[in-house]
């Protein structure tokens, strides 16, 4: 299905690698191909809710980091060098769902049973991973200039400016030539996740192995699963239920994770009944084959008549990308941040013709314009007053494993 829909110039392949969540309405999600669709490059931020409200059809799509700007008085400085649009949202030629071994296809253009045949006769790549040569990585900033920039933000909690913000750092690779799809099929080898993802708008591509859920909403319920805490897997069962264990007891983890619980609670509250908003499951641990991490769910029941937009004014960007306070935190980040963050910490997903919908957290990516061959990824780390630079640092390498040894 993934070589299939790989050949329109547009598409979407969401794919939940069969991680057990009551809330995956699908296993795999597939959209081909573009009949209609909406970008903040030809609309404005007021324009959504008509283009929301008047297809009750299948949607696709992103949401950038940078529609903050839109929806808080901000602004972002840095160059565009991967090219994605604030907001683009489309209207599919061709649907794929899966579920429990049950395809089904709709499409506009064609009958189902050509586009099964087709999706058949489509060969299967034996050699998965097609670039011959390591990619050399250049890192935005050293680790002495990291650090520094940790103790800034460190002095920036002590005054009170906030108390938590969630620093990143770029990674890239100029003039380069990749296969997407071999490397994104050689990622998912190395780290299948719940809410991995193949993004292509054009010659723009996002390779995208997250874990995390952004918002995730079934008839009138909001659902969130900040991740905050992250521990490293080992090959030895003990150990690595020692990691676990570890993780679980972490007072700083634990800490973290509640800071970002608590701002989506304040989130969520915007635009939920009153007295509706709970924690289901708090500092829940859940293993991945790169990592442990710590993962809350936060739930809530919507309001009668709450406009798409209007979610995304209370929710976004998702907390467990900014920090806390929200605002104070996205204006330091854009302070002492090297790069423009695109769709990294931004999501992708999905608008049912129901109007449920499930986006997830654009992390652990791989990033790639292939006109102008500039490939990035960023990852990052939960600075607090008690945060060690070093540690958070190496977090940073932990979680960008997977990346790295696709690509290198």
């Amino acid at each position: 299905m993934l070589n299939w829909a790989s050949q329109f110039s547009i598409c979407c392949f969401l794919d939940s690698h069969n991680y057990s969540d009551k809330y995956h309405k699908y296993d795999c999600l597939v959209a081909a191909g573009s009949y209609k669709s909406f970008s903040l490059f030809q609309n404005s931020f007021s324009e959504l809710d008509f283009f929301y409200n008047e297809n009750s059809d299948w949607i696709f799509g992103h949401l950038n980091y940078d529609l903050k700007n839109e929806i808080e008085n901000l602004q972002s400085i840095h160059e565009n060098r991967i090219g994605f649009p604030e907001i683009f949202l489309f209207i599919p030629i061709t649907v794929l769902s899966l579920k429990n071994h049950t395809l089904t296809i709709a499409s506009i253009e064609k009958q189902p049973q050509l586009i099964y045949d087709e999706i058949n006769n489509e060969k299967i790549y034996d050699d998965v991973l097609s670039n011959t040569e390591k990619i050399k990585l250049h890192s935005a900033l050293s680790k002495k200039e990291y650090i520094g920039v940790i103790k800034k933000i460190q002095q920036h909690i002590l005054r009170g400016d906030c108390y938590e913000i969630n620093y990143c750092q770029e990674f890239f690779a100029e003039n380069i030539v990749i296969n997407p799809l071999s490397t994104y099929m050689q990622l998912l080898q190395i780290s299948p996740t719940p809410f991995s993802c193949f993004y292509k708008l054009d010659t723009k591509y996002v390779l995208c192995a997250s874990p995390e859920r952004f918002l995730c909403k079934v008839d009138n319920k909001i659902f969130s699963q900040p991740i905050k805490g992250t521990a490293p897997r080992n090959k030895d069962n003990i150990l690595d239920e020692v990691e676990k264990n570890k993780l679980q007891q972490n007072k700083k983890e634990r800490s973290e994770n509640v800071m970002i619980v608590d701002l989506v609670r304040n989130d969520l509250s915007k635009i939920c009944e009153e007295g509706s908003v709970e924690a289901e499951e708090l500092f829940g641990i859940y293993s991945f084959p790169q990592v442990h991490q710590m993962i809350s769910t936060i739930k809530g029941k919507l309001k009668k008549n709450i406009p798409f937009s209007e979610i995304l004014r209370a929710t976004f960007p998702m907390g467990s990308m900014t920090g806390a306070p929200k605002l104070r935190a996205m204006q330091l980040i854009e302070e002492y941040e090297r790069t423009k963050r695109q769709l990294f910490s931004g999501s992708i997903g999905y608008i049912s013709p129901k109007k449920d919908f499930d986006f997830n957290v654009v992390i652990r990516s791989i990033f790639y314009n292939a006109t102008n061959q500039y490939l990035n990824y960023l990852v990052g780390s939960a600075i607090t007053f008690y945060a060690d630079a070093e540690k958070e640092y190496d977090e940073c390498l932990l979680k960008a494993k997977a990346i790295t040894e696709t690509l290198q």
